[in-house]
């Protein structure tokens, strides 16, 4: 049992090639923001959890006898290899009181909570008394990885308290990552959460919040880019929300009608990537003005026309830091 407050943070992201055709296991380029998501963990005596997000107007709190009781109902085929259940997933919203195909945030956040919560400690043994609240400094909605953010944070926390992974904070230290085994088990879970909020994701969202950096994606392997230049884009809030699921569920929709059409594209879009990330890794050694032409993308699939509302503003492909742990004080940053 952890003595003090501590605070999980993660970075949003920003896909710069592949959107939505990474889901569909083509390459995606995705970098990390300076922008985070804080979850602030501290240790109750009242027998209760209780997760509260105030950016959304939410905060619930359940005492752990029943949270074990339902976990008991439920928990038969939790792990974090599996993916969740229809049938656990209704006794979730039963038990929350949130009605079937409820899309708002506090709803999907609190179904993640459970879900996450009840699969890592029937795996790992019981969560503790605490208070959970979550700070973010990412917009919802806006294809920023919020979500996966805030998953990651919840997945780095219990993990923790359930001695799953350990605390790496050393005496002295005011910040600290995990090991890359606990970070890998942490990326599986914080994707199992986003399974609960977005269905069918591809997973680069919550590997770019625990990894931080720049990284390759496809079909769940990851690869970090380690010779990328400094670059400026600039990112526009629109702050028109947008559901990635619906969005995810709309591309695969136009693949099933024209498929003759739609595959060709997605080879395109998995080409483009590919090709930006040779010439991301050459600038550093061989700047050059005719890279420039190229990161920006012509046939229009790149961050200029990213399907998400938002896109990137000053900010560096070599400043984002990794998913990490600190020292909390009373509130979070």
């Amino acid at each position: 049992m952890w003595a003090q407050d501590l605070t999980v943070s993660a970075p949003g992201k920003v896909i710069l090639h592949g959107e939505h055709a990474v889901v569909l296991g083509k390459v995606a380029l995705a970098v990390a923001l300076d922008l985070r998501t804080f979850l602030r963990l501290r240790p109750s005596a009242e027998g209760r959890v209780s997760v509260s997000l105030p950016g959304v107007g939410f905060g619930r709190s359940w005492d752990t006898p029943d949270l074990q009781a339902l976990r008991g109902r439920i928990a038969a085929d939790f792990d974090e290899s599996k993916s969740p259940s229809v049938e656990q997933l209704d006794a979730l919203r039963e038990f929350a009181g949130i009605t079937a195909g409820a899309s708002a945030p506090e709803s999907l956040a609190t179904l993640a909570f459970l879900y996450m919560c009840l699969a890592i400690s029937a795996k790992y043994g019981d969560v503790p008394s605490m208070d959970i609240l979550v700070c973010s400094e990412l917009p919802m909605g806006a294809g920023l990885g919020s979500s996966a953010a805030y998953a990651v944070c919840l997945a780095a926390a219990l993990l923790m308290v359930c001695g799953a992974i350990s605390c790496p904070l050393q005496e002295g230290e005011p910040t600290a990552r995990w090991t890359e085994e606990e970070l890998t088990l942490i990326n599986s879970w914080a994707f199992r959460g986003e399974q609960v909020i977005h269905g069918n994701p591809s997973g680069v969202d919550n590997a770019v919040g625990t990894w931080g950096g720049a990284l390759r994606y496809q079909a769940g392997k990851i690869t970090p880019l380690k010779r990328v230049p400094t670059l400026r884009i600039l990112l526009t809030n629109t702050k028109v929300p947008r559901s990635t699921k619906v969005l995810v569920a709309g591309v695969k929709e136009k693949i099933l009608k024209f498929p003759a059409i739609m595959n060709p594209v997605l080879d395109s879009i998995g080409a483009i990537s590919q090709e930006c990330q040779n010439v991301l890794e050459a600038m550093p050694e061989n700047p050059s003005p005719e890279h420039y032409p190229v990161l920006e993308d012509p046939l229009g699939w790149g961050v200029c026309t990213c399907p998400s509302p938002a896109a990137v503003t000053a900010w560096s492909l070599t400043s984002p830091r990794p998913q990490r742990v600190s020292l909390s004080g009373t509130g979070c940053p």
